[in-house]
């Protein structure tokens, strides 16, 4: 059974029984999914069991994995990047990363357990489509190769519409190892392994971003999609942002601290309705009604919980601004009607 608190179960409370099957029925994709981040707790708990560890190491670990039993409070991004380093870690060998993966995309794409304490409404899939991100890793039981290989065999498990795989690339890496895992990318596409895109992620006080430019141009060169995080907090500058979009990136990742002139340098590029007479489309579907109910009660309880919470840089952090579906849903409707077909999805 599900477990929400806080915001998410106020937001929850807030909507009817009929929103909440409206919202259910609604195809949904889920874009921003970091492999290591949602894995549901029972599997990391299981992980846990099985992982060896030293005395020192299984103190620190055993505390981390506690919290992540009995709840987190971060208070600041930057609080949660040490606490990854303790699911890596049971990650590490082929084995555990693909049990990791598997649950993942069933906890996304199967019904699964009950609602949450309180609630009575029939559990449905998170979305019909995901596209996991995750950044290779080499381990002593793993090469950036075996990583790659070992996430994309579950994924192509599924059918060929419901998952695809996103390469991250961590800001701290060495360029030479970022250089090698988007060559590795590259390759595994144009084999047809179901490969979508890369990403630029990590902690983002950290790195030399002008280090990875090059290869994420030829990543894009080669039909990759590309997807940023970009001004996820108020200490990354104007410059770092101007920079990132001169990638001319698909979508952005938060854009938390985006001004709103940078928004619109990133959707200039994005044909309008009216505008470009040789694509004769429109954004939205006119007779696809549901996108106008869902924006609508989305942003409603949105502001509300905005107008609620008493931290507002920290609710700025964890509602974060969707621009990355926001673009890629009006890309992939004129993509699609190119071909006269119509993208009846919210992506989100």
């Amino acid at each position: 059974m599900a477990t929400i608190s806080g915001s998410a179960a106020g937001a929850l409370q807030s909507v009817s029984l009929s929103d909440i099957c409206l919202f259910q029925a609604l195809p949904k994709a889920e874009l921003h999914a970091h492999l290591n981040y949602p894995i549901p707790s029972q599997t990391i708990l299981e992980l846990f069991k099985s992982f060896p560890l030293s005395a020192d190491t299984n103190h620190e670990m055993a505390s981390t994995i506690d919290g992540l039993r009995t709840g987190l409070v971060l208070g600041d991004i930057s609080e949660a990047f040490p606490l990854f380093h303790a699911i890596y870690a049971l990650t590490s060998t082929p084995s555990a990363l693909s049990r990791a993966t598997r649950d993942v995309l069933d906890a996304f794409l199967k019904s699964n357990g009950g609602p949450p304490s309180g609630f009575t409404y029939t559990p449905a899939p998170e979305c019909t489509y995901i596209e996991i991100r995750s950044t290779p890793r080499m381990t002593a039981a793993m090469t950036w190769y075996t990583y790659l290989m070992t996430v994309l065999d579950e994924i192509e498990k599924y059918a060929p519409d419901p998952a695809a795989l996103i390469v991250s690339i961590d800001r701290q890496m060495a360029e030479t190892d970022a250089a090698e895992c988007i060559d590795l990318a590259i390759a595994l596409k144009a084999e047809g392994r179901r490969l979508v895109g890369l990403d630029l992620c990590g902690d983002p006080h950290k790195g030399d971003i002008a280090t990875f430019e090059k290869h994420f141009r030829r990543g894009k060169e080669a039909g990759l999609g590309v997807t940023l995080h970009i001004a996820e907090t108020k200490d990354n500058t104007v410059a770092e942002s101007l920079a990132l979009l001169d990638w001319r990136p698909d979508r952005l990742g938060h854009a938390t601290f985006l001004l709103d002139e940078h928004k619109a340098l990133f959707f200039a590029d994005v044909p309008q309705a009216g505008v470009d007479d040789s694509l004769n489309v429109q954004i939205w579907d006119p007779v696809y009604p549901l996108h106008g109910i869902y924006t609508t009660a989305y942003r409603k309880h949105i502001e509300r919980i905005r107008a609620e919470t008493t931290e507002p840089e920290a609710a700025r952090q964890m509602l974060s601004y969707h621009v990355n579906a926001d673009k890629h849903a009006r890309r992939a409707s004129l993509k699609d009607r190119r071909v006269g077909q119509a993208e009846r999805c919210i992506q989100a």
